[in-house]
């Protein structure tokens, strides 16, 4: 390793990534062996993804790309695509996601596929929140709960990481968690809050069911489970879980499409209630 490679990696260990990226594209310069310039390229461009600066991942991660085998799940193609996928250069994401061995949805353009479905490590104003998630892309999901804090939202499409840290087992299927990388395309549906009255679980679920098959959210405040990092990060078992009385929901969407379901779930049935349904502002 030259010595300006060997600076960078110590730039890198200080997680100075700027100056590790500059660094790693100067020691390409003095080096011949062509597996280890591939390594520097790949570095380099991974460097300027740590440090959010997009252009510069873009720019180098098309080099590490064009020096690895297409098709053999090589990162550097990986890290290509969510450089391209954050300028929107859907071209390059393409093709960038077909090097590194996947099979897309046919067409040009914008990637809208179904991915599956996932859990994203978001970032709200009070701290992280572990959301449910729908694939649309290898890096892109649409959040489809509704998180607890309201400077987040229902619909909200977030750029996520390519790599797990930790899973959530839900009816006996595992699902990665992803961390987040940016807010990829904000939602214009808001956070509203209602007290909701049910006679028992089953007016929970079916009030919850109801604005899912509208392609809204409704939550529960009690299904809210706060945990540590490390517990977080780990695997976790999550049930469904629905309670019946008054209690707090929140939901994802609009005021009087809310109110409209709200009423079609109250109906004449006996015991179920709602009350002060109200946007739910973040601090």
């Amino acid at each position: 390793m030259n010595d300006v490679a060997t600076q960078a990696y110590e730039a890198w260990e200080s997680e100075d990534w700027l100056v590790a990226g500059r660094l790693l594209e100067q020691a390409v310069a003095q080096e011949r062996d062509p597996q280890q310039i591939a390594i520097l390229w790949f570095d380099a461009a991974l460097a300027y993804k740590f440090a959010r600066d997009w252009p510069k991942a873009y720019q180098l991660g098309k080099t590490a790309a064009s020096l690895v085998t297409r098709g053999q799940q090589e990162p550097a193609f990986w890290n290509l695509g969510i450089a391209a996928t954050v300028l929107r250069d859907w071209a390059t994401a393409r093709d960038a996601w077909t090097g590194y061995g996947l099979t897309l949805p046919d067409g040009e353009g914008e990637i809208s596929g179904r991915f599956g479905m996932t859990c994203v490590r978001i970032q709200t104003a009070e701290g992280q929140e572990v959301v449910w998630a729908q694939r649309l892309c290898p890096t892109r999901a649409r959040i489809t709960n509704v998180p607890f804090h309201p400077s987040r939202r229902y619909g909200e499409i977030v750029l996520h990481d390519g790599a797990p840290n930790g899973e959530r087992v839900f009816d006996g299927h595992a699902y990665p968690v992803f961390d987040e990388i940016m807010l990829f395309e904000p939602s214009p549906t808001p956070t509203l809050s209602v007290m909701i009255t049910s006679a028992d679980m089953a007016d929970t679920v079916a009030l919850a069911d109801l604005f899912a098959e509208h392609d809204f959210g409704g939550e529960v405040m009690s299904s809210r489970v706060v945990m540590c990092k490390c517990c977080s990060e780990g695997s976790v078992t999550q049930e469904r879980t629905f309670e019946a009385g008054r209690q707090q929901m929140l939901l994802g969407a609009p005021e009087d499409a809310a109110r409209r379901l709200l009423d079609q779930w109250k109906g004449a049935e006996q015991g179920r209630a709602w009350s002060d349904l109200h946007v739910l502002e973040a601090a």
